[in-house]
C-alpha cells in the first residue's frame, strides 16, 4: 500500500482537521497514513490510534514564517520530518496544508530537483466547460521567473497532462494579456520564442478566460501571475455562491427555482470546490509532494491523500524525469 506522510501541524485548521482527514483516508484504505507532528497534540485527537502511524516532530512552521529561516532553524519541524521520511523511502509521498513557501523550500532541500529543472512549479487543476481539466502552472511556487523557467514549466505541464490526465497531445499556452503575438511583456515574448521551438503542441498566447473554456490544456505563467489568477478564481466562486444564496432566500419564487436547480448547483459546487481536488502537486522535485490550501478541511485532507496515492502509483516524478532527462539546459 502507498505510504503518505501528512504534515499534521500544517494549515489554519491544524491539527484537528488534518487528523480527522487522515483518519478518514486510513479508514477507507486509501493509503497507509503517517501523521507527523507533536504527538502530545496529535494522539489525543485520534479516535482510533491504531488507524494511523504517528511520527514525532517537536516543532512546526507557522503560516507567516519566513521559509528560508524555517529551513535553517526548523529541520525538526513537522514538514521537515515528513520530507525526510520520503527521502529515506519510509513514505512514498508527502501532503501539507501548511506554509507553502516552507513546504517548497524543504522539498527542494530534502528531495532535490529533477535534472534540468531549475525551479519547481505548483500545478493546479481547473474544470473547463468542455468537461475536461485545465492545468495551470506555476500557481505560486516561483514568483520571479526567467523565460527558460516558463519553458521548463511547459515541459512539465505537458508530461503531467499526458500521464495523469491522459491527453495524448496537450495544447500548451502562455498566459498573456491577449492572443496577438504583439501582446505580452518581455518575459512572455522571450518564453514564447523558446517554447515554439520545442516539440510540443504549443498554441501561443492564451488569455485568462481560456483557463475555463477548454481551448487549452496547459496554461503556463510565472508564480506571481498564476497565484493571482488562482485567488481571483476562488474569489469569484465564493462571490457567485454568496450572490445566489442571498437572492434565493429573498422570495418564494427564488426558493422554488433553487429546488428545481438544486442538483445543478450541487454539481457546480463540487466542480469548483478546492476541497474536492485536495491539493496541487509540486512538479519538478524528486518525489511526490502535494500542497493543500491553508484552509483545508478534513475532506480536503482526505482527498489530498488520495491524490498523493494516485500520483505515487503513476510514478509522476519518474515520468517527469524521463521527459526532461534527455534535454540539455534550456
Amino acid at each position: 500500500m502507498v505510504r503518505v506522510a501528512v504534515d499534521g501541524m500544517g494549515g489554519d485548521t491544524a491539527p484537528h482537521a488534518v487528523v480527522k482527514g487522515a483518519e478518514i483516508a486510513a479508514a477507507e484504505g486509501i493509503a497507509e497514513v503517517i501523521l507527523v507532528g507533536d504527538e502530545k497534540l496529535l494522539t489525543p485527537l485520534l479516535k482510533n490510534p491504531r488507524s494511523v502511524k504517528t511520527v514525532h516532530a517537536p516543532t512546526y512552521v507557522k503560516m507567516d514564517e519566513s521559509p528560508s529561516l524555517a529551513l535553517r532553524r526548523k529541520k525538526d519541524s513537522s514538514i521537515g520530518v515528513a520530507m525526510e521520511l520520503v527521502k529515506e523511502k519510509k513514505a512514498d509521498a508527502v501532503v501539507s496544508a501548511g506554509n507553502s513557501g516552507a513546504t517548497m523550500a524543504f522539498a527542494i532541500f530534502t528531495l532535490g530537483r529533477i535534472k534540468n529543472v531549475d525551479r519547481p512549479a505548483i500545478a493546479t487543476l481547473h474544470p473547463n466547460i468542455k468537461k475536461g481539466t485545465t492545468v495551470l502552472l506555476d500557481a505560486g511556487g516561483t514568483v520571479d521567473c526567467k523565460p527558460f523557467h516558463l519553458a521548463q514549466f511547459a515541459l512539465m505541464g505537458n508530461a503531467f497532462a499526458k500521464s495523469i490526465l491522459n491527453i495524448n497531445s496537450p495544447r500548451i499556452g502562455i498566459l498573456s494579456n491577449g492572443e496577438e503575438i504583439t501582446k505580452g511583456n518581455e518575459l512572455t515574448r522571450e518564453a514564447h520564442s523558446l517554447i515554439e521551438k520545442m516539440n510540443l503542441n504549443y498554441i501561443g498566447y492564451v488569455e485568462g478566460t481560456d483557463l475555463y473554456n477548454g481551448r487549452v490544456d496547459v496554461v503556463v505563467t510565472d508564480g506571481f501571475v498564476g497565484n493571482i489568477a488562482l485567488k481571483i478564481s476562488e474569489g469569484i466562486v465564493e462571490a457567485l455562491f454568496s450572490f445566489f444564496k442571498e437572492n434565493i432566500n429573498r422570495s418564494l419564487i427564488g426558493k422554488l427555482g433553487y429546488l428545481l436547480l438544486k442538483n445543478t448547483f450541487e454539481e457546480l459546487g463540487r466542480k469548483v470546490d478546492y476541497s474536492e481536488y485536495g491539493g496541487a502537486p509540486l512538479l519538478g522535485v524528486d518525489g511526490i509532494c502535494i500542497i493543500c490550501h491553508g484552509k483545508s478541511n478534513a475532506w480536503a485532507i482526505r482527498n489530498a491523500i488520495a491524490l498523493a496515492r494516485r500520483f505515487a502509483e503513476s510514478s509522476l516524478h519518474e515520468v517527469l524525469k524521463r521527459s526532461l532527462e534527455e534535454l540539455s539546459e534550456i
